[in-house]
């Protein structure tokens, strides 16, 4: 009787270590297994984009990424067919990464629209210092104030030190962008006329594209797509201005139609109205008729009656 306890107790003191060592094993196993198969999850970053205003720093941040890019882009690094298929989203997607290492929390498509208004005002302002040479009698854009640069139809916020900057990058790139197309010239007034050439290319790039390498398509469509700002806008203006002509021209169509309805309805009330007083008049002529109708009966039963008594006494 006194035995049996312990040995009892010993079984079961021994059998929850013989049970309990699996399941460490297992849980180590499961660890690792769960941060081996959180590995390639890790690098997968949410991003949380600033929206609003451009600061001025994060314009320069911009400016410096678009230039680093310029120069990483002007190595011989195409040589790679599969390289040019997504240079374009990858080169922003770089510019991306370079403006949040440096505190520009923007996205890649924030990133490709303020490069495109930059150098958009860019090439405004240098147009009009080329008009300035050659006329005197015109204020200087760095002179004027915002109300000014707006009756000028220029834009009102460009500082001198983001044009000096913007300058830079477009005259370090000038080169290397106009090698591959024959048409710009080192005049700056030239180049201001040259974008809307390049349009003709698109089509003669297309037509043989059956027998072009996959390469070359895309290094042109690349090309396409980032030497010709100018164009694109130059297309997207074109577009925008017939559908405004046509919305103006579908809102006068229209604006006629509603005014012939209106019209149409006018018409009808009249002729309604005119048809009612038509049939006043002949239910007023109707109730007249009976009238005078009841009125000769009357008459006449009356004479009948005064003849009838002037009779009898005859009689």
């Amino acid at each position: 009787m006194s035995s049996e306890p312990p040995n009892t107790f010993q079984r079961r003191h021994q059998q929850p270590q013989h049970h309990h060592l699996p399941p460490l094993v297992q849980g180590n196993i499961n660890i690792a297994t769960s941060s081996t198969t959180n590995t390639p999850t890790s690098p997968v970053i949410y991003r949380e984009y600033r929206k609003g205003n451009w600061t001025l720093e994060e314009t320069l941040v911009l400016i410096n990424a678009k230039r680093l890019d310029d120069q990483r882009r002007s190595k011989p690094t195409n040589l790679d067919p599969t390289m040019p298929r997504h240079t374009g989203e990858l080169r922003w997607k770089w510019v991306e990464n370079f403006c949040w290492n440096n505190g520009c929390l923007r996205s890649q498509n924030q990133c490709n629209d303020k490069w495109d208004n930059l150098l958009r005002d860019y090439k405004k302002v240098r147009e009009y210092d080329t008009k300035i040479s050659q006329s005197t009698n015109l204020p200087s854009y760095w002179a004027m104030d915002k109300q000014q640069r707006k009756d000028h139809n220029l834009p009102s916020n460009l500082t001198h030190q983001i044009y000096q900057e913007l300058q830079d990058v477009v005259q370090k790139k000038s080169p290397l962008k106009i090698l591959p197309p024959p048409t710009p010239q080192p005049p700056m007034s030239a180049a201001m006329h040259q974008p809307p050439p390049p349009p003709p290319p698109p089509p003669s790039t297309v037509a043989p594209a059956t027998g072009v390498s996959e390469a070359s398509v895309s290094s042109e469509t690349d090309w396409g797509s980032n030497l010709d700002p100018d164009t694109k806008r130059k297309r997207v203006r074109d577009i925008g201005s017939s559908i405004v002509h046509g919305a103006s021209s579908l809102a006068r169509a229209l604006k006629r139609s509603e005014e012939k309805k209106e019209k149409r309805h006018r018409e009808l009330m009249e002729l309604e109205a005119q048809r009612i007083r038509l049939d006043e008049a002949q239910n007023e002529a109707q109730r007249e008729g009976v009238a005078s109708l009841v009125a000769a009966v009357n008459n006449l039963s009356g004479a009948i009656q005064s003849l009838a008594s002037d009779q009898r006494p005859a009689s």
